[in-house]
């Protein structure tokens, strides 16, 4: 008899291997505790003045972050389901590979990005601690240093939810102190507290809109894959309330780090903040867990959607391609393109949650979704087209300035699916007739 994956990539999360709220929690919170949230913290920060505006910016774009989030979190729960085997239900059999190649391969290379992102700065800080002496070749040793981490950030993959749990309840902790440590340093640095914080300029570079869309675009990608862990929870509530915390407190909690630092140090990222303040060490300490926490939830991603995608019960052997694979997007020069990719998994992804969610809230009114329904239609229309609403939406507004393109991304996609089941339901063709 075959041995079955731990993870469950193709069916239920059965009520045995369910987790309760603080194991949830501590996984997406360190799925959410990444440094590239913080910089767009500090670009967020240096816009607006520290009170009452940016507080108020940075609470409302964790809000409308938040709730999403959690809404697919709860399903996942309800379903045990993971957010690929839920789009087979909303887009049919074949229709859901295409939700596997977009959710799969951005974070196949968001994985490769990220290990750049990560081992540009780690290998700068050997040099400046003399760990590694001048003369050592830089190109050798970058390569070195992307091989070391796309391996350690797949192995806690590879173990699965265990893994990516004993690594965030070690990781957590620690990032919450240092992130404290950073702000009570830079409010002292300020000058008289909140006061100081309070007569820094601003540059008013982002207006409220754009910066909604970039708090809310920062981990809408990510967040759409939620229920890749939220399906462990022993009930909806549990898993809903771990992405409150997870999504809105921790990932707004990371914002305003950042926030913090862009303010009083003029400076976006979170690590540099740490080695100004002379807290090198930390600093270090500091980027190799706030990466390594995201970065494996994102061979795991892929992982489940590769394994969805060939129908092979087991998400190991993915696992060890994302990391030879990311490994080669790493020393590609990917890293240099960062930001565009982040902005385009803000384009892509969130429809998908948005149809997932119209499906199963409005069109089907909370029935959740039998784990082999999506087997009996290849392609479900309603869902399909409502997703390419969505991305269209996304789209246009990104490039007609309309604030928060994700968020309107979903909200299209999840009225169009839901309208749209109706309207081929009415016509006796069937809102997931095959195509």
């Amino acid at each position: 008899m075959a041995r079955v994956d731990p993870d469950y990539p193709l069916r239920p999360v059965p009520p045995g291997a369910r987790k309760g709220l603080a194991s949830i929690t501590v996984v997406l919170l360190g799925f959410t505790f990444f440094y590239a949230t913080m910089y767009a913290g500090a670009r967020v920060g240096s816009s607006f003045r520290y009170w009452p505006d940016l507080y108020l910016v940075l609470a409302t774009g964790s809000v409308i972050l938040g709730v999403y989030v959690a809404a697919l979190s709860a399903l996942g729960a309800r379903t045990g389901l993971t957010t690929v085997l839920l789009a087979r239900s909303t887009f049919g059999e074949w229709g859901s590979k295409a939700t596997d190649v977009i959710l799969g391969g951005t974070q196949l290379g968001w994985f490769g990005v990220t290990v750049a992102l990560m081992a540009k700065p780690f290998t700068a800080w050997l040099h400046e601690a003399g760990i590694i002496q001048a003369g050592w070749d830089n190109r050798a040793m970058m390569v070195s240093v992307c091989l070391l981490w796309a391996f350690c950030h797949s192995l806690t993959a590879y173990y699965g939810y265990r893994g990516m749990e004993a690594l965030s309840f070690v990781a957590v902790p620690l990032i919450l102190v240092l992130g404290c440590l950073m702000a009570a340093r830079a409010f002292a640095d300020a000058g008289a507290a909140f006061g100081g914080m309070a007569r820094i300029p601003v540059t008013g570079a982002l207006g409220f809109g754009s910066a909604m869309t970039l708090i809310v675009g920062t981990f809408a990608s990510g967040g759409t894959q939620a229920p890749n862990w939220a399906r462990f929870a022993r009930s909806p509530r549990a898993a809903f309330w771990a992405s409150i915390i997870s999504f809105l407190v921790g990932n707004g909690l990371m914002l305003w780090f950042g926030a913090v630092g862009g303010n009083v140090y003029n400076q976006p990222d979170f690590a540099e903040v740490l080695k100004i303040q002379g807290f090198l060490g930390l600093g270090l300490l500091l980027l190799v867990l706030n990466v390594w926490t995201t970065n494996d939830n994102a061979a795991y991603a892929f992982s489940v959607a590769a394994a969805n995608m060939f129908r092979l019960p087991r998400k190991r052997p993915f696992i060890i391609v994302c990391g030879a694979v990311g490994f080669l997007v790493a020393i590609s020069g990917a890293y240099d393109i960062v930001y565009a990719w982040m902005a385009a998994m803000g384009i892509l992804i969130p429809p998908v949650g948005g149809a997932i969610l119209g499906d199963y809230l409005l069109a089907r009114r909370g029935d959740p979704p039998r784990p082999e329904e999506g087997r009996d239609a290849r392609f479900r229309p309603a869902g399909i087209i409502g997703f390419l609403l969505g991305v269209g939406a996304a789209y246009a507004s990104e490039r007609g300035g309309v604030p928060i393109p994700p968020l309107n991304g979903i909200v299209v996609s999840a009225l169009s699916t839901a309208l749209l089941h109706r309207r081929f339901a009415g016509s006796g063709t069937g809102a997931h007739a095959e195509a």
